[in-house]
């Protein structure tokens, strides 16, 4: 094993730790979050049962406006709430709270995609048959998109790998700060390759259960 690798070891595991504390929080408020955002994005939409045009515009500008700022820029942006919120601007947690920012909307997005697809003949029957908004949600809506929910937050869980790399740059911990502070200021290559061949495994892992879920669930 290089001397560089074998010295780093011990690093590696606690930046791997520190990445999957932060996606643990920035997927947890994306589904606690932007998970109910995007199913009420959908439902106040064009001749959705809530269907409210200034809600859904602002609701919708509000979503297309998050999402559409870079993360670097995101995670300088919230520095002085990130600072209020957790008491320091570098570090995991703190790393956790531009990544919940930035979740929260993309993942919404995606719901309500993802609901779109669910057959207008099932939710007109559901209506017919005396159902409530809230059965509709959780036993039609959500029953119906559960396949293409779960590659939807498997995709969320994919590119969040990325933002928490990108989080090293400005010291937020985990994979991207080690590959930052040993394979770019000290040019130790073998430590660049090997943080980078750790995340494509764990973007190998996450696709490949997704995937697998998604499958399962798949009534079709």
């Amino acid at each position: 094993m290089p001397e560089n690798i074998a010295a780093i070891l011990p690093e590696l595991w606690v930046a791997t730790a520190q990445t999957f504390l932060m996606l643990a929080i920035g997927l947890s408020a994306a589904v606690l979050i932007g998970g109910p955002l995007g199913v009420l994005l959908f439902l106040l939409g064009p001749g959705q049962s809530l269907d409210n045009k200034p809600a859904f515009l602002v609701l919708n500008w509000l979503v297309n406006t998050v999402r559409s700022f870079p993360f670097i820029i995101l995670l300088v942006a919230l520095v002085p709430f990130t600072r209020s919120i957790v008491g320091t601007s570098i570090g995991p947690l703190a790393a956790a709270v531009p990544l919940s920012f930035a979740a929260i909307p993309y993942l919404a997005r995606l719901v309500d995609q993802c609901l779109r697809d669910v057959p207008r003949g099932v939710i007109e029957a559901a209506h017919a048959m005396g159902a409530s908004e809230l059965q509709i949600v959780w036993r039609v809506l959500l029953v119906e998109a559960r396949s293409g929910l779960v590659l939807a937050l498997t995709v969320l869980a994919v590119s969040f790998l990325s933002y928490s790399a990108i989080a090293g740059v400005v010291g937020g911990g985990g994979i991207g700060d080690l590959a930052i502070r040993y394979g770019y200021y000290r040019f130790q290559t073998d430590v660049m390759v090997l943080t980078v061949a750790l995340l494509v495994l764990l973007v190998q892992a996450v696709q490949f259960t997704g995937n697998t879920v998604a499958r399962r669930l798949d009534k079709r």
